[in-house]
């Protein structure tokens, strides 16, 4: 564990808080690459990351005090002031309704964003993920295997190997960023199914990965990250029986060939 990276005179440099802004610089950098090939103002990739961030903290922050509301019933300011506890889940949630103001607001189309937001979010919560494991927060449960490591001073502590979650995490989210990018996407004939693709595949590997990960179990064995992941699957089939939209395809004269960014709004 390495939660602090390094110390500059009464500045400390936390691994954790650095792989964030990674995260965001990362997800900045793809995300404004994604709008200057549709041809839009790069500019909006900022507003874009800024109130995701925004909107994915306090999203983050609020669905863990109602995880742990006992607690917060017992010391509700140490509980909300405090500089930890952040459930992705809550996040994603507070963040995609931030930033569907915010390309409505620019009059863009939410679907045809929302297919290529969705893979980038599986990037930044990667590179998150890294900070976790420096910090030796979200570990799994006792591993028997050569990888397991031991997070002693993690919360809650495992003086004994355990699976290493968060790296798990890391690869299964940037192996489906680019099955989603370089294999789905492109085949993709709807606006919005790459994002309800996205949402279906997110749900379930949080689902499978908390069978394995130390989270409080609230009702039927379940954590509540599998009850929100079942939500985002839900949400992602509703999504693509419901509310994609086909494409309407038009020949670009100059080069003579299909211009797949014009569609219906």
């Amino acid at each position: 564990m390495y939660p602090e990276l390094l110390h500059i005179g009464p500045l400390t440099i936390y691994t954790y808080g650095l792989m964030m802004a990674t995260a965001f610089l990362v997800c900045y950098l793809i995300l404004k690459l994604e709008i200057t090939k549709r041809g839009d103002n790069p500019d909006i990739a900022s507003n874009i990351v800024f109130w995701a961030a925004i909107g994915g903290i306090l999203g983050a922050k609020i669905l863990y005090l109602i995880e742990y509301i006992r607690d917060v019933i017992e010391d509700p300011v140490g509980m909300i002031f405090s500089g930890a506890g952040l459930v992705f889940h809550g996040g994603l949630i507070g963040g995609t309704l931030a930033v569907v103001l915010v390309i409505r607001k620019a009059k863009k189309s939410v679907g045809e964003y929302a297919d290529f937001i969705g893979p980038v979010l599986l990037i930044g919560q990667g590179i998150g993920r890294i900070g976790c494991f420096f910090a030796g927060c979200c570990h799994g449960v006792k591993c028997d295997l050569p990888w397991g490591i031991v997070f002693p001073y993690a919360s809650p502590p495992a003086n004994y190997p355990v699976h290493p979650t968060q790296l798990y995490e890391t690869i299964i989210n940037f192996s489906l960023f680019f099955l989603l990018v370089k294999v789905i996407r492109p085949k993709m004939t709807r606006v919005g199914m790459t994002f309800a693709i996205y949402l279906m595949l997110a749900g379930t590997e949080r689902f499978l990965l908390e069978f394995i990960r130390v989270n409080p179990k609230v009702a039927l064995g379940l954590s509540s990250a599998q009850y929100t992941s079942i939500a985002l699957i839900i949400v992602g089939l509703i999504i693509a029986l419901f509310f994609t939209k086909a494409k309407n395809v038009k020949l670009n004269k100059k080069k003579g060939r299909p211009n797949n960014y014009n569609s219906q709004r």
